[in-house]
């Protein structure tokens, strides 16, 4: 067994709303061991002396230096970290790609690249393809050697990829496909030498191929974008494309379930990506808060600037703890010589935990890419210092692996499913506690005094109302649920917060455990701070969404269950915000 699932029981995908975790049962970055460390190390080491001090001349399109640090990244291993040793990678668990995705995040455009070179245009291949596929493909993808894309969008299909109109004829021989049509928004298309390409076998049976470059196959010009300037992005026109059958990905007709779970992959690498990107946004703002003077002395000394800084700090600390705790789950449901289809079995467990951490770490990028650009004042708007190019990077985060909004309807919608299937017991739950929401019992905060106690209370009714809301939507709409989408939006939102704040407390209560209170206390400061927002927001999305399903008296029931539920003395988040921000100050970098 891997180390992480020698210690941690096999958790179900979505329990984390009806079943409580102990701190010793979750993953954390704590939890390293050497060898995390130093696939980190190697990764941030290649980013900071090669790719990030070439990125001018990257976003000059010079696609023959992103080949050859694709080259390089090959051979350091970067590209097949999770790739098993028969295929030409390194065979690591998916903590290791969590840890390689976060480096790479310090790079935006450079992280595009390697995700379309190491994640969708290569999983596909890994958990799909034939195994005559795989030895041609994998080892070159993984050195370097070929570069990849993924084409399943089209101009009149993003959000709904099945509609896509690209078609795919078996020869009357049977050796090979012709696949004709046109892909559009495609990362690595200007210079990618394999293809992952979806098209309808016969006009309507989505389907997935491996696709070389050839005559028949070109791309557009690269797109003028916002952000992430230094990838490629192309339109790609199949005219009378051949492919052998071999190269079919899956089976005739089953392409969205390559799409589909692909894309879960991507969303926590993305999410990753983000978290790195954002240590990097802390780390220069507060070295430029340090250095600029006003009325003087530095405008890090100022209680808004600090207050900036806290917030990029909390949200990084807490973005992080849910990436590990998913990537935690994963590997500990997995042995070391699970097969390819095992893994994705065990990724697609957790697909709604993937989309929350798309959504939240995509957003609180943004939120970080901003304040970043605030602090820098009118520097902030000049392409000549990192914040400009930080905040248009950070942009795409919300579109790319399904928009936030796809996304957040996922997130209900996935755990619905799973409960309807019987593989999450989410009804009984739901059903139990409207039995509470009928009863007038008064909260405690007042029987544990251990550290945390109040905010992990207030992450367990959280979970409550992430129930309450979920059940009366299901109860209201039943089939019909999928089509409330401003009601899945909100309900998504508690959820969301409700993940982060379980992830952050249980953390923070495990160094307690290994560092004592006293040298926790720092990361105390930002679990009360985050709780204290987010159990807001929880409170607010929730009266809207009960709001819109209920009227009268069940209204005011729910209303009341609702105030019991999110029932809290407020505490002095401006001082902890200040003790926070000290700790990036003294160190002049992100230091948590």
């Amino acid at each position: 067994m891997s180390a992480v699932a020698d210690e941690k029981k096999i958790v179900a995908g979505g329990s984390f709303l009806i079943e409580e975790r102990a701190p010793a049962e979750i993953f954390t970055p704590e939890d390293f061991t050497e060898e995390h460390r130093m696939i980190g190390e190697t990764t941030r080491e290649f980013m900071d002396k090669e790719v990030r001090p070439r990125e001018p001349e990257l976003e000059q399109h010079r696609w023959d230096i992103s080949r050859e640090l694709l080259r390089h990244a090959g051979e350091l291993g970067l590209i097949g970290a999770t790739v098993p040793e028969e295929y030409g990678g390194l065979g690591l668990d998916q903590v290791s790609g969590g840890i390689v995705g976060e480096h790479l995040g310090r790079s935006a455009s450079f992280a595009t690249t390697m995700g379309a070179q190491s994640g969708i245009g290569l999983l596909p291949i890994l958990f799909y393809g034939t195994e005559a596929a795989k030895k041609k493909y994998l080892p070159k993808i993984a050195s370097g050697e070929l570069v990849t894309a993924y084409a399943l969008t089209e101009a009149g299909s993003g959000s709904d990829a099945l509609a896509a109109k690209a078609t795919a004829r078996l020869s009357e021989d049977g050796t090979h496909y012709v696949l004709n049509g046109e892909k559009m928004w495609i990362t690595n298309g200007g210079f990618a030498d394999v293809f992952v390409v979806f098209a309808k076998v016969d006009g309507d049976k989505f389907t997935g191929f491996v696709v070389e470059r050839q005559e028949g196959l070109t791309n557009g010009a690269d797109e003028h974008k916002m952000g992430i300037k230094g990838s490629s992005t192309t339109a790609l026109i199949l005219s009378d494309v051949k492919t052998p059958v071999e190269n079919l990905l899956g089976e005739v007709g089953k392409g969205h379930k390559i799409a589909f779970n692909i894309l879960n992959i991507g969303r926590f690498k993305l999410g990753a990506m983000c978290g790195g990107g954002m240590k990097l946004m802390v780390s220069e703002s507060v070295r430029y808060a340090n250095e600029r003077h006003q009325f003087g002395k530095p405008i890090s000394s100022f209680g808004a600037i600090k207050h900036k800084l806290a917030e990029m700090s909390i949200k990084t600390w807490v973005g992080e703890s849910m990436i590990y705790r998913t990537l935690g789950l994963i590997d500990s449901s997995l042995t070391d010589t699970a097969t390819p289809e095992a893994k994705l079995r065990a990724i697609e467990e957790y697909a709604a935990e993937c989309s929350i951490i798309k959504v939240a770490l995509s957003e609180y990028c943004g939120f970080t890419a901003d304040e970043m650009v605030q602090i820098y004042g009118g520097y902030g708007y000049s392409a000549d210092y990192p914040a400009e190019a930080a905040y248009r990077d950070a942009r795409i985060n919300r579109i790319f692996e399904g928009t936030n909004e796809i996304n957040r309807m996922l997130i209900p919608g996935m755990l619905m499913k799973r409960a309807i299937s019987g593989q999450l017991a989410l009804l009984p739950a739901a059903q139990k506690l409207m039995e509470e929401v009928l009863s007038p019992a008064l909260q405690s905060f007042d029987e544990d005094e251990e550290p945390l106690a109040a905010e992990m209370k207030l992450a367990q009714n959280a979970k409550k109302v992430a129930l309450m809301t979920l059940g009366t939507a299901a109860q209201k709409y039943m089939t019909k649920l999928a089509d409330q989408q401003e009601i899945l939006l909100g309900v998504a939102d508690i959820i969301i917060d409700t993940y982060a704040m379980e992830s952050a407390i249980l953390r923070a209560q495990k160094l307690v455990a290994s560092q004592g209170e006293e040298k926790a206390a720092r990361y105390l400061d930002m679990v009360r701070v985050f709780t204290n927002d987010a159990v807001e927001r929880v409170e607010t999305s929730a009266r809207n969404v009960l709001a819109a399903m209920s009227e009268g008296d069940e209204l005011r029931t729910l209303l009341a269950a609702l105030r019991r539920f999110v029932k809290r003395t407020p505490s002095n988040t401006v001082a902890a915000r200040q003790r926070v921000a000290e700790v990036v100050i003294q160190a002049n970098r992100y230091a948590y």
